[in-house]
């Protein structure tokens, strides 16, 4: 369990962090980057989160929990180690909930616009953070080795939270449709 007693400890007043492995690097480097957006991602669920409830809201707490498992795996340099390491396991429960939802969505007939009900917005807001983290661990495992299961969660979770959206968006009803070309 974590254990944490301070939170001023100013080994960051030098522009440095901590990794989960003890090693120091830059505040900036990729690795941090990586898991800062993570985080970010994560708080934007947080605010989707007070939009929603019962099973909805349930859903994303678990997905809250399964992005701090991210994070842990990312702040460890390696593939392999003793740390916390994420599994297939969540990615293939954001599939089981992805078609569970999209079975009661009609079809899209043209791509979405972010917006409709406040909780769609969030949505997709959160979406494109989690794309965001995507692309920047998908960068770092360019350079880095990263566990797989890391992108492929962040990969299945940027679905989950676009179906999401339909599915609060009234299963589609209150979807706004792009029409190419509208105002030209």
């Amino acid at each position: 369990m974590v254990r944490i007693d301070r939170v001023i400890t100013r080994g960051g007043d030098k522009g440095e962090t901590s990794l989960g492995d003890g090693s120091r690097v830059p505040k900036d480097a990729l690795r941090v980057e990586a898991y800062g957006e993570v985080d970010e991602a994560n708080a934007a669920i947080g605010l989707l989160r007070l939009h929603c409830a019962g099973p909805t809201d349930a859903m994303l707490a678990r997905i809250q929990n399964d992005l701090f498992d991210v994070g842990a795996d990312l702040c460890v340099p390696g593939e392999a180690g003793d740390r916390l390491r994420l599994t297939d396991a969540p990615s293939l429960r954001l599939e089981s909930e992805v078609a569970e939802m999209n079975a009661t969505l009609p079809p899209l007939r043209s791509f979405i616009l972010p917006g409709g009900t406040t909780a769609a917005a969030h949505a997709h807001l959160a979406r494109t953070l989690v794309r965001r983290a995507e692309r920047r661990v998908v960068g770092l495992a360019h350079v880095e080795a990263v566990n797989p299961a890391v992108i492929r969660y962040l990969n299945r979770l940027s679905d989950h939270l676009f179906v999401l959206g339909r599915h609060v968006n009234d299963n589609g009803a209150a979807d706004v449709l792009w029409e190419p070309g509208a105002n030209r």
